[in-house]
């Protein structure tokens, strides 16, 4: 249940956070803990923290915006959702003089990467997709269900997708009328090159337009829509801006979403259409999350209070510091090399080897503490992943370091873990 204004959960989630502000931000540069002194929690927190990729942990500032009703036509609803377009794509490095467009569409993030592929790409036209996760392989199955035509070049999901594999594939056959791709691919944890794929389309391909699902990047790491020649961004409310589940946007190149009209596979996900609407009366098409919207308001001015993508990045980056420094100290191992990790989330391997592992007794351990984690969804291989993602401070991740020591006390497994014997 939503706590009140009054509620002793609220000041709870105010006091644990650190850093309500921007302000904070120094102390937080300066925190330096070794995993020799993990903070321990032997209570179950009040208000869970999630170390997950979104939703994520959120301030109360974000969750009273919530408490005040809206109608969907209300002034003071549709001018918010004036302002936030325009934040967005200032966000990208882009404008409405410069010829873009900020869509929001209601729904999952998913519901934006399908409202843009089912738009965008024309019927004869096709997309070459690259995907080294699961969310690049998203992209192909949405394709499937469209029955857009598509060539997928499936990468390891250990490693970043490979230009020179995009410029073989055109090379094949330069037909494909779009490239699509993921910036930060949640599955392991990699950032992808979106600069180099964007440049080497512009140079050899121009007609060619590139989407990029930037779900997890966006408000963390630069994404310049036009300097990186990126036709479609689409991201969502509740990963890097920290707000809540309930609608996504698409940053567009105006000339691209004018030349989609009447391609739309899908009435309610007709990118065109959305934007359509919200020019031209202000409006949703159909009932908007106003109370998520209102949410995202405040996450969006927290977002430029705490200094922006540079500001974002690195307080999530102290939080990566942190998590690895005391997971490395513990013995885990790290699935993917550090040169292609992000800051983003990790993923870490099983100790399988161990007698006494067992990730559903540690995942429940955690979670009686109210620190929340993510499994693992690798290809092969037995993993768990910690975001650093979200309202949570290097104090939250040095408890939850502690937790995970305890955990394993808990199992009876002695740190550093041992490697697991070769194969």
């Amino acid at each position: 249940m939503l706590p009140t204004s009054q509620s002793p959960n609220l000041v709870r989630i105010a006091a644990t956070s650190s850093l309500q502000n921007g302000c904070a931000l120094a102390g937080a540069a300066k925190h330096s803990k070794s995993a020799s002194s993990f903070a321990t929690a032997t209570r179950k927190r009040e208000v869970p923290l999630l170390f997950t990729p979104g939703p994520l942990t959120t301030t109360a500032r974000v969750k009273e915006a919530m408490l005040v009703d809206l109608g969907s036509r209300d002034t003071r609803f549709t001018d918010v959702v004036v302002g936030i377009r325009n934040r967005l794509l200032a966000l990208g490095g882009v404008s409405k003089e410069e010829g873009y467009e900020c869509v929001i569409v209601q729904g999952a993030g998913t519901h934006g990467i399908e409202a843009v592929l089912g738009t965008a790409i024309p019927r004869g036209g096709k997309i070459l997709i690259l995907a080294n996760g699961a969310y690049g392989q998203r992209q192909a199955q949405i394709c499937h269900y469209l029955g857009i035509e598509y060539k997928l070049i499936d990468f390891t999901d250990r490693k970043p997708v490979d230009v020179a594999a995009l410029e073989e594939a055109l090379g094949e056959d330069p037909s494909f009328t779009h490239v699509g791709m993921v910036h930060h691919e949640t599955t392991a944890g990699i950032v992808n090159d979106v600069e180099s794929v964007g440049e080497f389309l512009a140079g050899k391909y121009p007609k060619v337009e590139l989407v990029v699902d930037a779900m997890s990047s966006m408000g963390a790491y630069d994404l310049p829509v036009k300097a990186w020649n990126v036709s479609y961004a689409i991201s969502s409310a509740n990963k890097c801006i920290e707000g809540v589940p309930g609608f996504c946007f698409a940053l567009c190149k105006r000339s691209s979403l004018v030349a989609a009209e009447g391609n739309a596979r899908s009435f309610c996900l007709d990118l065109f259409a959305q934007w359509k609407g919200l020019e031209t009366t202000g409006q949703f098409r159909f009932t908007p999350p106003t109370q998520v919207i209102m949410a995202f308001n405040e996450a969006l001015q927290e977002w430029e209070s705490e200094g922006g993508v540079e500001g974002r990045f690195d307080r999530y980056k102290q939080n990566y510091d942190i998590i690895c420094t005391g997971m490395e100290e513990m013995g885990f191992q790290y699935y993917v090399e550090p040169e292609h990790r992000g800051v983003i989330i990790t993923t870490f391997m099983q100790p399988s080897h161990m007698p006494g592992w067992d990730f559903d007794r540690f995942y429940k351990f955690l979670g009686d503490r109210g620190l929340v984690i993510y499994p693992g969804k690798l290809s092969s291989g037995l993993s768990f992943r910690l975001g650093t993602i979200g309202r949570i401070s290097p104090d939250d991740c040095q408890e939850l370091l502690g937790a995970i020591e305890d955990a394993l006390t808990e199992m009876g497994i002695s740190t550093p873990i041992p490697p697991p014997p070769s194969s």
